[in-house]
């Protein structure tokens, strides 16, 4: 697929050795995949990859696939939230930010997940991810993967930068601005990417971008870290929005990101202006990658992130039913934080959850389960989140290896044979990780796996 002349002339004008430098002809298409640090760290993942794959330069928990013909989003690994399939590139920003569990981080463009899936792994269950989507229909796909992957201390918002920096002012120690751009880094995987590209797209994202930091400023601490990327070339969105908005915040800097990979910035992109080149980075196909470009940004001063005023979200205690299921089922969970919105429970994560009011929120935490009001008795109906983020915990558990038939067949949604297990709701798991619930009766497991998520290929 040949990019316009338009983006070669630019190149080939912008760039030392120009577009055949950084673009060779023969780059393959690089596909790849980030483990997900809640399930397991890369070394184990890499003693038991599936399929053919090669450490990344770009992050520490992420491959690239060698193996063209795999189909790694098929796979029972895939569907246990093992790992994301992400570009290898497209991992390189998250890892900027240099989280640290127990902190408070905005992932201010959150869909389709990917990064906030870093995010939260960096958390170590600690602490609180805000993951949000400010287009609708995007938020769709991005609950479902936070969901899969099994995040249990993240909030997940449908909000403007503008409306979150008015909730959360100074609340948040870091902030990823993974910025919507003109896609010159999908030219190779999407036709739709560069049927769409011109310099009129290109200066149409350079102007979010730019409204999309300056409205999420205020919410960043003192001292706090901001990583701004993008998955594109074009110098008006990368260097020169950058520099526009160090002119226009003067209390934030440029810090040398800490990594060699890549190359630095080009002088010839600072179209507002200089700026430290050397403290970016771009990612092009010459380098491995499909294409990216990070910045990492401090605010100035040293102080602790502010709690919002109002909106805390408390504890309470469940109804009996519920209480009962959890006795049985996730003992683990005893004294868990638990909030109830109408009949459905919600495991709260540990840290603090403020939710001022207004907002749109989606989720908080992980739906547990709905009280179902049955002919004079109520009942407690466990959600598939909640398995998917505690199924390890389960106090009942059926785990198959990934290569058992009986794995594929439940991806399909089939029943399971279940000879010797106890009625009731149970976990299925494959080598531990988990991929929902079934109910046993009769020694028969009915399979309650979504049937979107199926596996019908």
């Amino acid at each position: 697929m040949q990019p316009s002349s338009f983006f070669v002339d630019r190149c080939d004008r912008l760039l030392e050795g120009g577009f055949a430098a950084y673009f060779p002809q023969s780059a393959p298409l690089f596909r790849g995949l980030t483990v997900n640090g809640l399930r397991l760290d890369a070394a184990a993942f890499a003693d038991m990859a599936p399929f053919a794959v090669e450490k990344s330069p770009f992050c520490a928990a992420g491959f690239r696939l060698t193996d063209p013909d795999a189909r790694p989003g098929l796979h029972p690994y895939h569907h246990a939230g093992v790992y994301y399939l992400q570009e290898p590139s497209a991992s390189a920003p998250a890892p900027l930010l240099g989280v640290q569990p127990g902190e408070r981080v905005l992932d201010l463009c959150a869909a389709p997940g990917g990064k906030s899936a870093q995010l939260a792994a960096a958390l170590a269950g600690e602490g609180l991810l805000v993951s949000n989507e400010f287009t609708a229909k995007r938020c769709a796909a991005l609950l479902s993967n936070l969901e899969r992957l099994g995040l249990r201390n993240a909030v997940v918002t449908n909000e403007s930068a503008e409306r979150l920096a008015a909730a959360f002012p100074e609340a948040f120690d870091r902030i990823l601005v993974d910025a919507p751009c003109s896609g010159e880094g999908m030219f190779r995987r999407e036709e739709a990417a560069l049927a769409q590209h011109s310099q009129r797209l290109v200066e149409s994202c350079a102007a979010l971008q730019r409204s999309l930091l300056d409205a999420i400023a205020p919410a960043l601490r003192p001292g706090g870290v901001l990583v701004y990327s993008t998955c594109t070339f074009s110098p008006e969105e990368n260097e020169g929005t950058v520099g526009w908005f160090l002119r226009a915040h003067p209390e934030f800097s440029l810090e040398d990101p800490g990594v060699s990979f890549g190359c630095a910035g080009h002088p010839s992109c600072c179209v507002e202006g200089e700026i430290e080149t050397e403290k970016v980075r771009r990612i092009y196909p010459v380098h491995g990658g499909e294409g990216q470009f990070m910045a990492r940004l401090r605010k100035a001063g040293d102080a602790p992130a502010q709690d919002p005023a109002k909106g805390r979200l408390a504890a309470q205690k469940l109804p009996a039913p519920a209480q009962a299921f959890f006795a049985e089922q996730f003992p683990a969970l005893a004294d868990a934080p638990f909030a109830l919105f109408g009949d459905k429970a919600v495991l709260l994560p540990k840290a603090p959850v403020f939710l001022p009011k207004g907002l749109r929120v989606l989720r908080a935490g992980v739906t547990a389960g709905e009280l179902i009001q049955g002919r004079g008795k109520a009942r407690f109906e466990p959600a598939h989140s909640l398995y998917m983020a505690c199924g390890a915990l389960a106090a009942r558990r059926l785990d198959l290896a990934p290569e058992d038939p009986r794995a594929a067949g439940w991806l399909r949604g089939e029943e399971l044979a279940a000879q010797g297990l106890a009625p009731g709701w149970t976990a299925l798991t494959v080598s531990g990780f988990p991929l929902g619930m079934g109910k046993v009766s009769g020694g028969r497991m009915k399979n309650h796996y979504p049937k979107g998520l199926r596996n019908l290929k």
